[in-house]
């Protein structure tokens, strides 16, 4: 059985529309409703409700807290995937990245740019590739998005395009 950590922070990829307000906010964690959607015959997926924020509000000691819970989960030696807002999340992917210079398993972080169960969204494609791609990735944290894999250090956002793309160092 292959066992993989699924830390959720919230982010695009967890936003439900409200019917009050008309906005599409954070509200509840969704993953688990999506991934019994899928097929994983040889994974226990481990979901760790961490935060459920857009990550624009993302503050530091967020971030700090994330931490916390990845080195907590290292300690079980095994894959972790984080769920994250597109908007922030390469800061916090070398945040971590800086704080945990020599890991041992693959940290693969992704997100959405349109909410899960919105027509269109790409949520549960990105969270089926990133589950697939911790088995083949090399210690680090990475980014998985669109059918695309990123070094977090070498990955910037397009706003643009609405897309990730290469990138020749860390966003400073």
């Amino acid at each position: 059985m292959n066992v993989i950590y699924l830390i959720t922070t919230g982010g695009t990829i967890e936003k439900v529309y409200s019917e009050h307000t008309g906005a599409v906010l954070n509200v509840t964690s969704k993953i688990d409703r999506y991934l019994r959607l899928l097929r994983l015959p040889d994974a226990e997926i481990n979901v760790v409700p961490l935060m459920n924020i857009d990550s624009l509000e993302m503050r530091e000691e967020d971030r700090l807290l994330l931490l916390g819970m990845v080195r907590a989960i290292l300690k079980e030696n095994v894959p972790i995937i984080i769920t994250h807002g597109t908007d922030t999340m390469i800061k916090s992917g070398q945040y971590l990245e800086r704080a945990l210079p020599k890991l041992h398993v693959p940290i693969a972080m992704t997100g959405a740019m349109t909410p899960l169960g919105f027509e269109g969204s790409d949520g549960l494609q990105n969270l089926t590739e990133t589950i697939f791609a911790t088995r083949f990735l090399s210690p680090g944290i990475h980014l998985v998005i669109h059918g695309q894999h990123f070094p977090i250090s070498h990955v910037r956002k397009d706003r643009r395009l609405c897309r990730f793309v290469w990138s020749e160092g860390p966003e400073t």
